[in-house]
């Protein structure tokens, strides 16, 4: 049984049945789940004002436990990064607690790796990934059974592998353009205890040339976005090429990129395209269907943490096992 701190940094819980869900999720699964006093306030689309919100990570902090989880993304973080509390985070992280959370978490991940500080984890949010909804739900009358869900089995056993000490990496099988891409080369070394860093990408593009822009080089970039149409994405990616952002790296990871439209004004132009162009400006190997992103599969991947990146045939590992 693990200690879960649930905790809102960023926007507002909208939707309490998926947080009731969630909490109760965690406690069938043997977890204690302590939530934060302050985990469904709500000021303006905040969870909170900035000064809630700071107290709140605050005592994720220092509530000792095993995980600190978000209950959702949203936007809030940005506004927060010169008061966070980088140096407790750093400590509470050092001690044992995986701090986990994605999408505007991004932020608070990549503001602490520029400053130092220890390994946090890319992954889950307490609501979108604990709280779907489940045809038991809809049996009971809190939603149609078209919009049974529930939590993705894949999801469940990374973030339970990673609360028993067992998580020691992951893999994926390579769409047949990565492979191509690669030149027909098999069994590739790609980065040898590299550090791993990434997230959202239209958080990570909005701190680049600030104070809290982690200078990595020689790492393993992830990247994911939702509702971002794909010129929007290569713009943000032509922001990091043109910085000299991604030529630094040993390898670019693209998670999922989703709910966005096409239309006929695009004319073919589809994140395809955006991929391909990308490739032909970088020496750097770029691979594609990571499972992160805003989407029920998702893996849960340490940022900042020294990995190695395989490819094997068409599969792509990523592993971390040193870190027990």
């Amino acid at each position: 049984m693990a200690h879960i701190y649930v905790y809102s940094p960023s926007g507002a819980v909208r939707d309490k049945a998926a947080f009731r869900r969630g909490v109760k999720r965690l406690q069938a699964l043997g977890h204690e789940v302590e939530v934060d006093p302050d985990a469904l306030a709500s000021w303006q689309r905040f969870a909170g004002d900035d000064a809630t919100r700071l107290a709140a990570i605050g005592r994720a902090a220092a509530s000792g436990a095993d995980a600190a989880l978000t209950t959702r993304g949203g936007y809030g973080l940005t506004r927060l990064l010169p008061a966070l509390p980088y140096k407790a985070i750093a400590r509470a992280s050092g001690k044992g607690t995986k701090f986990i959370g994605f999408s505007d978490f991004t932020v608070l991940q990549l503001a602490l790796l520029a400053q130092g500080g220890g390994v946090t984890w890319a992954g889950p949010a307490l609501c979108e990934g604990f709280g779907a909804r489940s045809a038991d739900d809809a049996a009971e009358g809190h939603g149609g059974a078209a919009g049974a869900t529930s939590p993705d089995e894949i999801m469940l056993a990374c973030f339970q592998d990673l609360l028993d000490g067992s998580s020691e990496g992951t893999g994926w099988r390579l769409p047949a353009a990565d492979a191509a891409a690669l030149a027909g080369r098999r069994d590739l070394h790609l980065a040898h205890h590299a550090p791993l860093w990434g997230g959202n990408l239209a958080m990570l593009a909005s701190m680049l040339g600030t104070l809290w822009w982690p200078a990595v080089e020689g790492g393993v970039l992830f990247l994911e976005d939702v509702g971002e149409h794909p010129y929007r994405i290569e713009r943000m990616l032509a922001q990091l090429l043109h910085a000299g952002v991604l030529a630094r790296q040993k390898a670019i990871l693209l998670g999922q990129f989703t709910e966005y439209r096409l239309t006929p004004h695009d004319r073919g132009y589809s994140m395809a395209k955006v991929v391909d162009w990308l490739r032909s400006q970088l020496k750097v190997p770029v691979l594609t269907g990571l499972p992160f992103g805003h989407v029920p599969t998702k893996v849960l991947l340490p940022v900042g943490a020294r990995i190695d990146l395989l490819v094997e045939g068409r599969e792509a590992l990523v592993l971390w096992g040193h870190l027990h």
